[in-house]
């Protein structure tokens, strides 16, 4: 049901520059990985559906790590530790990037899910908004268990519920994920999220959710890319009718 849309902006790699260094169109990355005393931290993002690497920082001896790179608008990066090992998600980290000053503490053990992430506020919202999507997720959990316990004694009428209670769950997430946008139409989550959790929703809730960016958000890679989705969409609608 849910399609990703993800798309880049190019960027110029530094590696383990200098904050005077910096352009003013940068960020500022500071960290610490504790546990980590030897490995290699890459920084990329998602250009045209692949993962380039746009920085690497050398780890050896301090789990510490400091970095600069060129970034005009807040987009999502991601910090991927290399353990010589096969990758999982808990070597990769996703951040909601902003110019300025930013810090990402986690640790070696539970590289991801120990992870704290500070100054950006577009990655505060998104973490607001992951709560009450982990919520989703748990009921969601508990449809996929009914189901599978339906399953091997079944009865229809108990399936038609379970698959009653699924559809009018997708509609409460999808609902308040445009809620959410709307209310947050002056940060980039708020196209990025429509663009990545609800982008097949009824096209009404996606020029409503365009409607509320600011200028500034509109003008961003995400939001330009929503803007992008709708016009493709609306296109589409009517080619098919035709």
């Amino acid at each position: 049901m849910k399609k990703v849309l993800l798309f880049g902006l190019g960027l110029l790699s530094l590696i383990s520059c200098n904050e005077n260094d910096a352009p003013k169109e940068s960020l500022h990355l500071t960290g610490n990985v504790k546990g980590l005393s030897q490995g290699k931290l890459y920084i990329k993002k998602i250009e045209d559906t692949t993962l380039i690497t746009i920085d690497s920082i050398i780890i050896k001896g301090a789990s510490h790590f400091e970095t600069s790179i060129p970034l005009k608008n807040p987009e999502v990066l991601y910090l991927i530790l290399d353990r010589g090992q096969t990758n999982s998600i808990d070597n990769n980290l996703s951040f909601f990037a902003e110019p300025g000053d930013m810090n990402i503490e986690t640790t070696l053990k539970e590289f991801y899910a120990a992870a704290k992430i500070t100054g950006s506020k577009n990655q505060e919202l998104l973490d607001e908004f992951n709560g009450f999507k982990s919520k989703f997720n748990d009921e969601n959990l508990t449809i996929i268990k009914k189901r599978i316990e339906n399953a091997t004694n079944f009865n229809q009428q108990r399936a038609d519920s379970i698959e009653d209670a699924f559809e009018k769950l997708i509609k409460r997430k999808y609902r308040y994920t445009a809620n959410f946008a709307v209310t947050h139409g002056e940060y980039e989550v708020a196209p990025y999220l429509a663009l990545t959790e609800i982008p097949d929703i009824n096209i009404a809730y996606l020029d409503t959710i365009a409607k509320h960016m600011s200028r500034q958000v509109a003008a961003s890679k995400y939001g330009k890319v929503l803007r992008k989705h709708i016009y493709d969409t609306k296109k589409e609608a009517i080619a098919n009718k035709k």
